[in-house]
This record gives C-alpha cells, sequence and structure tokens, in this order.
C-alpha cells in the first residue's frame, strides 16, 4: 500500500488533523476516492486529503470559476476543484494518462461534477501553446486558478506559460515543492536515487527561481509534500 504523505515528521499530529477537522468535512466521493487510490502502489502520487482542503477553501475564497489543472493523476485534486467551483465552472485538465483518470471518473460522475471538466490526454506544454494562441486579448479570457502537480523539471516551462494564461490576482499553486523534507536535509546518495535527487536539485533551484520572481507574491506551505501558492501581481 502507498504510503500518506507527511512533512509534519509527526504521524500522531498529523492523525489528530484527520480526524478532527479534515475528514469529518470531505466529501463522501473524495472519501471514497482516496481509499480506492491508496490501495494503487503508486497512492503516493495522489494530493492528500487536508491538501485538498486547503485547495478547496482557497478557490471558494477566490470565486473561480475557470481554472487549470497540470497532473490529474486518479482526479483527487480535480474532484476537490469542481466541488468547489460553481455550477458553470470549468476546468481545463491535463495528463498523459487517462488510464488512471478513468480510476477517478466514476467518483466525479457520482459526485456530478463530470460536466465542469474537460479532460486532455496530452502533454502539457503544447496545449498550453495551443492555449495561448487561442486566447483573445482581455481578462474576461484568462483563468482564475492553476494547479500543477505534474512532472517537476518542468515546472518553470508551466510557470512561463500560466503567466500569460492565468489573469492579474489569480493563482498558480504547485506541489511537492518540499520533495519529502529533502530540499533542507544534508545529502544521502544512499537513500536518494538518481531521479529522485534530480528532481530534488531542480525543486530547490524553482523555489529560488519564484522567490525572486517580482512578478508574483508567494507562500510556501508545509502541507501534503510541499506547496507553493503564487498570487500573480503583474
Amino acid at each position: 500500500m502507498a504510503r500518506y504523505k507527511n512533512l509534519l515528521k509527526s504521524e500522531d499530529l498529523l492523525k489528530y488533523m484527520l480526524e478532527t477537522s479534515v475528514y469529518p468535512r470531505e466529501h463522501e466521493q473524495l472519501k471514497e476516492l482516496r481509499e480506492v487510490t491508496m490501495k494503487d502502489i503508486r497512492g503516493d502520487m495522489s494530493v492528500p486529503a487536508e491538501e485538498g482542503q486547503l485547495l478547496s477553501v482557497i478557490l471558494k475564497l477566490m470565486n473561480a470559476k475557470k481554472t487549470i489543472e497540470i497532473g490529474v493523476f486518479t482526479g483527487y485534486s480535480l474532484l476537490t476543484t469542481a466541488l468547489a467551483l460553481p455550477k458553470d465552472g470549468k476546468i481545463i485538465a491535463i495528463d498523459m494518462d487517462r488510464s488512471s483518470y478513468e480510476i477517478g471518473l466514476p467518483f466525479i460522475r457520482k459526485a456530478g461534477v463530470e460536466e465542469k471538466i474537460n479532460f486532455i490526454e496530452s502533454e502539457a506544454i503544447p496545449i498550453l501553446d495551443k492555449m495561448i494562441e487561442e486566447t483573445k486579448d482581455g481578462e474576461e479570457e484568462l483563468y482564475d486558478f492553476a494547479f500543477v502537480d505534474a512532472d517537476k523539471t518542468n515546472y518553470g516551462e508551466y510557470h512561463e506559460r500560466l503567466m500569460k494564461l492565468v489573469k492579474i490576482g489569480g493563482a498558480i499553486i504547485y506541489d511537492n515543492t518540499l520533495w519529502s523534507g529533502t530540499v533542507a536535509e544534508p545529502l544521502d546518495f544512499s537513500l536518494l536515487e538518481k531521479t529522485d535527487l534530480e528532481i530534488r536539485n531542480f525543486i530547490m533551484k524553482f523555489n529560488e527561481f519564484l522567490a525572486a520572481d517580482s512578478r508574483v507574491e508567494i507562500s510556501q506551505v508545509c502541507v501534503g509534500d510541499g506547496l507553493t501558492i503564487c498570487k500573480r501581481i503583474l
């Protein structure tokens, strides 16, 4: 069974948070999807419930209606977003693997929010480029919110494109920006695979880039595997 992401390093504290304020508020279809996903060998790729709860609150505080999601997996964050949006809300969801999305689709349908989702099976960059070309001049054509949880080494490429697609005042949120806490730990090559090491090093550079990017205000949050919230200001 997949492990549960926990940067708190305290199982008791995490259990308290989940049982007190997360699971009692979790939508039934989110609960069912989470339980199915965690049985998968890749279940730790899913957004954890407490992170989904945070995303939902942010979306509702923003009154978001048009969103982009890059990296879907089985769709926990996607279903979270769809439930948080109003009836006329829309999500462009991009992932290379539709088979994983199909795992979550029955729960999305049961929740009655499938019509909000336009799932595109593709690499993200060509789709984002096409969206930029098709976006007309004018703030009303831009998006309110984007959530990025795909291939980490392309975060920089996604960022530049999303800065053209998300409106000023909108939010772009990046997942896994603390990479299991390894960004602040001494390197132990015996514990890190080559791929993990490469991603860890890239995430550190991306964090430094975001911290210096004057076009956004940021907040890095220690939830799940690390979450960086960007508000576009320029």
